[in-house]
């Protein structure tokens, strides 16, 4: 019998709020309760929980981990698709096509990867224009429920709608009978990106290297003021002098006093 799961309240939407905040750094509006309501729902009626506070208690009492990685990542809003923001891979091209061959591998972060497309992306053009030996990528999210799907590398075809044609033949197989419309992207190239479950609103990040170019796309628009100064801060001092790091087109680092430049929109040199 099912179990019959009282409506969200204001104080417990509250209490969720707080929750996704302190773990994770992410602000919910008001407007996003019923999105709680809806993501959470599910997990109530596999946990035969009649209230939302409840399952709250349960999450937040240290006994579940596993529950609590599992409403963290339900909490986590991730979109994205293939070569998503086609100037930052223009941008990255020519920076490729600038490097001289040898020396220190090129290292690009994708600091919220969500289901993996973007550092896919990232590892598609580097693989076309440096030899294996001279590039990495590391990829990295808070959610462990994406970064199962990012590390399968399998996906509706429509997410690739922007992959250039070359790229889907060479890095991509394409979905045949009953995966007709889907794509696995290589495992050659599968094995090249690292991935990593990785909070960056934590105190203090792992040790993780100096990288080229770090993508931070997409992220910052949830954490409020204070959060995202303190999450770009920690993520520029893995960036080298004269990297590169790449925001989404709707976010901005104006006036929060970091040692960076804008050099186009979304586009930002280290200082």
């Amino acid at each position: 019998m099912t179990q019959t799961v009282a409506p969200l309240t204001d104080r417990e939407f509250v209490q969720f709020q707080r929750f996704i905040h302190e773990v994770a750094g992410i602000s919910l509006s008001e407007a996003k309760k019923p999105l709680v309501s809806g993501r959470l729902a599910k997990r109530l009626q596999h946990l035969q929980f009649n209230s939302y506070g409840s399952y709250f208690q349960l999450i937040t009492s240290g006994t579940a981990p596993e529950e609590t990685q599992i409403a963290i990542d339900l909490l986590t809003t991730n979109e994205t698709y293939f070569f998503r923001e086609a100037r930052h891979f223009e941008h990255l091209r020519s920076l490729l096509k600038e490097r001289k061959p040898g020396g220190a591998p090129f290292r690009v972060w994708s600091a919220a990867c969500s289901t993996g497309e973007e550092p896919y992306s990232i590892a598609m053009m580097l693989a076309d224009l440096l030899p294996p030996q001279e590039w990495e990528v590391l990829a990295s999210d808070v959610s462990a429920r994406v970064l199962e799907t990012a590390r399968r590398g399998h996906y509706p075809m429509t997410r690739a709608a922007h992959v250039p044609p070359e790229y889907l033949r060479r890095f991509c197989m394409r979905g045949i009978d009953v995966e007709e419309g889907t794509l696995l992207v290589s495992r050659v190239l599968r094995e090249c990106v690292e991935f990593a479950q990785i909070n960056l609103n934590a105190a203090r990040l792992p040790t993780l290297g100096k990288f080229e170019v770090v993508f931070l796309r997409n992220v910052l628009i949830y954490f409020d003021g204070e959060t995202k100064r303190r999450v770009v801060q920690q993520v520029l001092d893995f960036l080298r002098p004269g990297g590169y790091l790449y925001i989404g087109h709707s976010e901005s680092l104006h006036d929060m006093g970091l040692p960076v430049r804008g050099v186009a929109p979304a586009i930002y040199r280290k200082e």
